[in-house]
C-alpha cells in the first residue's frame, strides 16, 4: 500500500505541475497514463465500471468524475484532479484542486478550506475512534467557513480493490459508524461546494455537478490507521 500510494502521489504531483491555461484535459489524461506505466503501475479508473479515462478532471461546477477530452483549461478555472493507481496488487487514490492562474479570494478560500477539511479528517482517523468522528471533523470545519459538504458521495475503504468497506461520509455524528482499527486503509475525500450541498448527475452518467452550479473543490488522501496519528500513504 505504501508503494502504491507513493506512486499515485507522484503522478498527481506531476499533473499539478503540468496544468496550464490552453491545454486540453485529454493532455492531462495522457500524462497520467504514461507516468503510471513508467512507475510500473496501472491506472485504476480506466475501465472501472466503464469509466473511459485514466484520470478524472472536474472543472468549476463539476464535483467529481469529469471525463478528460477536448475541453480547454482556461485562466481562472478551478480544476480538481483525481487519480488512482494499482501497483503490485494494491491501490492508491488521491485528489487535489488547483486554481489555474488568478482566482478570486472566495475561490482561494474554498480550495484552502477543503484541503484543511481533509487534514481535519485525517487527524480524527485514529485507532479506537469511529468513522463518524472523521465525518464530523470534516463537516464542522467546512461549515464553520460558510461552505457546504457534498452528501451523495463519500470516502471509502481501499486496499486490493479501489472501493472497499467502510463508506466514509463527509458529514455525520461523532461516535457513530464502524470502529477504526490499526491496519485499516481508507481514502478520505471531502467534496465541498461554495453553495448548496446538493448535486446532479450529467447526461453521460458520470460527471457530477453542483445542483446550483456553484464552484466545487475536492481533496483526497489514502491513509492507514496506526496506534497513533494516521499515516498518509499518498505522499512522496
Amino acid at each position: 500500500m505504501r508503494d502504491a500510494g507513493k506512486a499515485t502521489a507522484s503522478v498527481l504531483k506531476l499533473l499539478a505541475l503540468s496544468i496550464r491555461p490552453g491545454m486540453k484535459t485529454s493532455e492531462l489524461d495522457t500524462i497520467a497514463s504514461s507516468e503510471a506505466l513508467k512507475l510500473g503501475g496501472k491506472p485504476s479508473f480506466k475501465g472501472f465500471r466503464g469509466f473511459p479515462a485514466s484520470l478524472c478532471v472536474s472543472i468549476n461546477n463539476e464535483v467529481v468524475h469529469g471525463i478528460p477530452g477536448d475541453r480547454i483549461i482556461s485562466e481562472g478555472d478551478v480544476v480538481s484532479l483525481d487519480f488512482g493507481l494499482k501497483l503490485r496488487g494494491f491501490q492508491g487514490d488521491t485528489a487535489l484542486t488547483i486554481g489555474v492562474g488568478k482566482i478570486n479570494p472566495k475561490t482561494s478560500k474554498l480550495i484552502k478550506v477543503t484541503k484543511e477539511a481533509l487534514e481535519a479528517g485525517i487527524q480524527a482517523a485514529r485507532n479506537g475512534n469511529r468513522v463518524g468522528d472523521i465525518s464530523t471533523a470534516i463537516q464542522k470545519h467546512v461549515e464553520s467557513h460558510g461552505f457546504a459538504v457534498v452528501r451523495e458521495y463519500t470516502g471509502h475503504g481501499i486496499g486490493r480493490q479501489m472501493h472497499e468497506d467502510p463508506h466514509v461520509p463527509n458529514f455525520g455524528q461523532p461516535g457513530t459508524g464502524p470502529v477504526l482499527k490499526r491496519g485499516m486503509t481508507i481514502a478520505l475525500e471531502p467534496m465541498v461546494t461554495a453553495g448548496d450541498w446538493r448535486t446532479r448527475l450529467g447526461n453521460d452518467g458520470w460527471v457530477v455537478y453542483t445542483a446550483d452550479d456553484s464552484l466545487a473543490a475536492h481533496f483526497e488522501h489514502t491513509i492507514a490507521i496506526t496506534e497513533g496519528d494516521a499515516e498518509i500513504l499518498t505522499v512522496n
